[in-house]
């Protein structure tokens, strides 16, 4: 009765636990969590204080999910949906540590029954008869351990002379040039084998498979070393490559093992198929190898679940000494989730998993057949659970009616670039997919559904390959013209060799990129490339900033072009002529507003320094025309009040547009007021606006082409007058209230329209010198006033 309480609290517990991370989940979709944890990825130091569950938990929860909510946008990945299957494989772990309290006694019969019934079910499932089973967490643990176990039986002596006996004859393992990359080197490792016992065999390069074992050459190679007076020890075969999901001849395989006294072991996805009512022969045949390792968790969707090792051995002393067996109880609860899993799961259920998986395989296969852009390439129209897909140019060239001769210099590269952006687009377009990228030394970058890997662990349905065939539609179109408008941007490129550089940039899944290159005359290296990055900086802020479709960019992260302006993918109506036109038109007018705005800064610093001179000399010349007396502050008004003196000092002002400094006579002289109009009507350089609709389209498109220049359009002209062709006064300090002194002022505190209110009151108002000389008189009064 004891056991059964403490039983129902684990599961108890467990359900309580995955309620809470499921709650904090929810809440973090919803955003309405609140972040309570905000800085836990910081270690601390233990709390005095025990805390409860529900704390602790919740602290599990921020630590999983913590970079999606440093995220603006959350993410696409989530947590593996983990459904009742799924609790029953976490219970077994949870079991597993309560079980392994119990008595000996107890614990090694509970753990027989757990072990023996788990590797009946799977023999029996897989078509694997008289098999054991060996339970491992990396996938790789049961192949090291099987090599250790043929050592053990091909040389009778290496239980007590070890490595020395390995130097009469050298053991050699054999491996498909398919396989899974390091698996090699990493048998050798544990091993403590030399990487000369590892001998790689190519594939076929003629007849069948380029993905297959080259069985022929396997033999030749043999013999060879067999000659050589090595050992030929194991042959590692593959019921499903790890790239393209092919299936060696195993059959032909097993027959060459076992005439020159080899083990075979066989791995793959494929082996998943053995537990369905109808298997292809090529897969049948795994069933008479010594050995084959399966990932019932990936192809059922079970978390946290021992990959398995079936073999065939009678001398249960050498699985032992291998380790393929153990003698300790404790051991054996590796099977306990997967024992709990089967039997929820059933035969039924698992055969239907398998089978979902196989039928949208099937599905997507017959959906890509339809697009003329897209090359699949499966090993059995039929029958493959894996199905390969790329983007074509040939088939795109002819669809599209693009041009791409002359285009052959890293053609398998860019084509390799376009596919690896492809597969990207549809993973983060489609995440239940379960699509991936993968690399195969004949056919480039790929796209691969191995819907037997991903199906059951992100709950893929048909209507996820239905929505990924919609994503792939929209996306092809897109290529197809990029790729066939590249050839067209470059020539455009070319034709403004002047000021654009095309950059030939073969990782870019775009239209391809350039770099505005500005005339570097007397430019040291340092300052042009300073000029460069700056000028091309502006010039890509400008392209986002525009009404357009196109995605202009700094290129992919971590590339070798710098300040370069990348043009991402593009539709078939683009006008490529019109679009490097606006390129390199806007980068001629940042450089000329850089190149006018160091000038003006040039003329005003020499402007204010003649200005500075200038007032020196107009205080000597005041000084020396008034006399010491009137510059005293007291006696100085009393003369000015009783004999006003009048100044022949003229005011002076600086034209920003001109770089030069003028007097101030001609600006309260009619003939100023006469010409102000014409200095209004300065020509400037038309300013093209912006048309409303999007950009660089053929049809409708507008043309008036896009740049913004330094100048401005004739609305403008009144801001641009205002904000360059400043009229500064500068005078020197001075009591006398004559007009020209009025207006000596600096440059920052007068303006047109002050200037303008000012010329017309002192032409319109007409006095005679009596009158100017009296209304001056109180004016200079109120001044003197007004600074003491």
């Amino acid at each position: 009765m004891m056991v059964d309480f403490t039983l129902a609290q684990v599961g108890k517990n467990l359900s309580e636990a995955m309620r809470l991370l499921g709650d904090g989940q929810r809440e973090l979709e919803t955003g309405t969590e609140i972040r309570r944890f905000s800085r836990t990825s910081i270690p601390g130091p233990l709390q005095g204080d025990g805390q409860d569950v529900a704390t602790i938990l919740h602290l599990v929860h921020n630590l999983l999910h913590e970079e999606e909510e440093n995220e603006d946008q959350p993410s696409r990945h989530r947590m593996q949906n983990v459904g009742e299957q799924g609790h029953m494989a976490l219970l077994g772990h949870s079991l597993a540590a309560y079980i392994s309290v119990l008595d000996r006694e107890r614990l090694r019969k509970l753990t027989t029954r757990i072990l023996s019934d788990t590797t009946l079910w799977l023999c029996r499932l897989f078509r694997y008869e008289n098999g054991s089973a060996c339970f491992h967490e990396d996938d790789r643990d049961g192949l090291v351990k099987v090599c250790r176990l043929v050592i053990n039986d091909r040389y009778e002596e290496y239980a007590s002379e070890g490595y020395a006996v390995l130097t009469s004859k050298q053991p050699v393992i054999y491996q498909s040039a398919s396989c899974r990359p390091g698996l090699g080197q990493h048998l050798c490792s544990q091993l403590g084998l030399p990487l000369s016992s590892l001998c790689t065999v190519p594939c076929n390069t003629i007849f069948g498979s380029q993905h297959q074992m080259d069985v022929a050459l396997l033999d030749k190679l043999i013999k060879e070393d067999i000659d050589a007076g090595k050992l030929p020890l194991l042959l590692i075969a593959n019921a499903g490559t790890p790239g393209a999901g092919h299936t060696d001849k195993l059959g032909r395989l097993k027959d060459l093992c076992d005439q020159y006294n080899m083990w075979l072991h066989v791995e793959g996805v494929n082996l998943a198929t053995l537990a369905l009512g109808q298997v292809t022969s090529a897969v049948m045949a795994a069933t008479r190898s010594d050995s084959m390792t399966l990932t019932p968790g990936h192809w059922l969707g079970l978390p946290a679940i021992s990959a398995v090792t079936l073999y065939r051995h009678e001398d249960p002393a050498l699985s032992l000494a291998a380790g393929l067996t153990s003698s300790q109880p404790v051991e054996k609860l590796r099977a306990l989730p997967l024992w709990l899993s089967l039997q929820y799961l059933g035969h039924n259920g698992i055969v239907q998993k398998i089978k979902h998986a196989t039928t949208l395989s099937q599905q997507l296969l017959q959906k890509l057949k339809s697009l003329a852009s897209i090359k699949t390439s499966v090993e059995d129209e039929n029958n493959s659970p894996v199905v390969l897909f790329k983007f074509s140019q040939e088939m795109s060239a002819a669809s599209s009616g693009g041009s791409v001769e002359g285009y052959c210099a890293g053609e398998k590269e860019v084509l390799d670039t376009f596919n690896r952006w492809l597969g990207e687009q549809l993973a983060q377009l489609v995440p239940t997919s379960g699509v991936d990228v993968v690399e195969l030394d004949d056919e480039g970058i790929c796209i691969r559904f191995s819907p037997l890997l991903t199906a059951a662990v992100l709950g893929t349905q048909q209507e996820d390959v239905e929505e990924l065939v919609e994503k792939l539609t929209e996306l092809v179109p897109v290529m197809s013209s990029t790729m066939s408008l590249r050839q067209d941007f470059r020539e455009e490129s070319h034709r403004h060799s002047a000021s654009l550089t095309y950059v030939e940039e073969i990782s870019w899944p775009g239209l391809g990129a350039v770099r505005y290159k500005p005339q570097a005359d007397g430019m040291d290296e340092s300052r042009r490339k300073q000029e460069l990055e700056k000028i091309n900086s502006e010039l890509l802020r400008k392209l986002q900033d525009l009404d357009t479709d196109i995605i202009f960019s700094t290129g992919p992260e971590f590339g070798a072009e710098e300040d370069c302006i990348f043009v991402g993918m593009v539709t078939d109506d683009v006008d490529v002529s019109e679009l490097v036109d606006t390129i390199a038109a806007l980068g001629r007018d940042i450089e000329e507003s850089g190149r006018l705005l160091e000038n003006m800064t040039e003329v005003v610093r020499k402007g204010i320094l003649e200005a500075e001179l200038q007032l020196q000399k107009a205080n000597e010349e005041k000084l020396m025309e008034e006399g010491m007396l009137r510059q005293l502050p007291l006696v100085g008004s009393v003369l000015n009040w009783f004999s006003p003196v009048e100044s022949s000092i003229q005011g002076r002002t600086f034209n920003l547009a001109a770089g030069s400094l003028d007097s101030t006579e001609k600006t309260y002289s009619t003939m100023a007021q006469t010409d102000r109009p014409s200095q209004q009507e300065t020509p400037t350089s038309s300013s093209k606006r912006m048309p409303g609709q999007r950009l660089f389209r053929r049809s409708g498109a507008s043309s008036d082409s896009l740049s913004e220049t330094s100048s401005i359009g004739p609305s403008d002209e009144k801001t641009q007058e205002e904000s360059t062709t400043v009229s500064s006064s500068i005078h020197p300090t001075t009591s006398a209230p004559e007009p020209e002194e009025d207006s000596l002022h600096l440059a920052s505190d007068a303006s047109p329209e002050k200037v303008q209110e000012s010329c017309e009151h002192t032409h319109d108002t007409h006095v005679e010198p009596g009158e100017a000389s009296e209304e001056r008189t109180p004016e200079g009064q109120e001044e003197e006033q007004s600074r003491r």
